[in-house]
């Protein structure tokens, strides 16, 4: 499963990768700017919120935090400590800028060293893929699937582009299914 997995991961990034360089720039700047309502009632008030800061190609999570900032929430975003180290969040106080952030080992923007560490309650991932019943198909590192694993009781919910939908995905028992898909066209879920 696991060349089934890659091989469907290089499809899907080429294709995310050709979506988002079709999308004119003024367009792609008025998507994922809100959640939808019904994603915010599996917020609870307060809850800390985990994003990512996206890569080029990646459904923008920015807007996100600083929604999410602007009503009292705490956000969080991933942080490494070098390429063998357990992925952990840390706080982002600024998602009106990034001053508290540096480069991390994989070459992504994170919170630095002397961040304060927190656990999510909702965590907000990127996905590669993902099917209408809320699976989701990550880069490949397993990072997001052992947090995950390892904090149960957090929400998760992905941003994705309507492209990375696909029809069959394949899925393992120890994959954790998504509460919940959010695309620029459409929420998917949430789903029980």
């Amino acid at each position: 499963m696991t060349e089934t997995k890659a091989a469907l991961r290089k499809s899907l990034r080429a294709e995310r990768r050709r979506h988002v360089a079709a999308l004119p720039d003024a367009t792609r700047a008025l998507l994922f700017r809100v959640p939808p309502a019904p994603l915010l009632a599996l917020v609870p008030e307060r809850a800390t919120v985990g994003l990512y800061h996206a890569t080029a190609n990646e459904a923008p999570a920015a807007a996100y935090a600083r929604f999410f900032h602007e009503r009292g929430h705490p956000i969080a975003l991933p942080r490494f400590g070098d390429h063998a180290a357990v992925m952990e969040f840390a706080a982002f106080t600024d998602p009106f800028g990034e001053d508290d952030l540096e480069t991390g080992p994989y070459g992504l923007k994170q919170p630095d060293p002397n961040a304060e560490v927190m656990v999510p309650d909702v965590l907000i991932v990127p996905v590669v893929g993902f099917s209408a019943e809320g699976h989701r198909l990550g880069q490949g590192g397993g990072h997001y699937d052992r947090w995950l694993a390892a904090h149960p009781h957090a929400i998760a919910i992905g941003l994705a582009w309507d492209t990375q939908l696909i029809d069959t995905m394949p899925h393992e028992p120890h994959d954790r299914s998504l509460a919940a898909v959010v695309t620029p066209t459409r929420l998917y879920g949430p789903f029980a």
